[in-house]
């Protein structure tokens, strides 16, 4: 297992719980480039080159998840992630809501439900 320093392992877990690379800059105090910077370190050690496998390495290594995982526990993690998803569809109401602003404008999207 790759060691990360400490402002790394700062980085990558702002980046691996969603937030954007503005954020994080802001949070540490820290310009944006030099958040770049870190994260392109941060993707050599560990040998990946997308954030979402930088999630999913943080999310295994801080939660103690086996990347190796036989295809039925990998099947019954997706069925269980399904029924969450499913589930939260229903019990979220009539409408979904999807806002997106940037500068001035701002989107949303509203999706009604159809009841058969």
């Amino acid at each position: 297992m790759t060691a990360l320093s400490e402002r790394e392992a700062q980085i990558a877990e702002r980046i691996a719980w969603g937030a954007s690379q503005k954020e994080v800059a802001c949070d540490l105090g820290i310009s944006r480039y030099t958040v770049d910077n870190i994260l392109r370190k941060i993707y050599q050690k560990l040998h990946i080159g997308k954030i979402n496998e930088l999630s999913a390495w943080w999310f295994c290594t801080h939660f103690n998840i086996s990347f190796e995982l036989s295809p039925l526990k990998r099947t019954i993690g997706a069925v269980a992630l399904l029924i969450l998803v499913v589930f939260n569809d229903f019990t979220s109401g009539d409408t979904y809501c999807r806002n997106r602003s940037r500068r001035t404008k701002t989107e949303v999207y509203v999706r009604l439900k159809e009841i058969v």
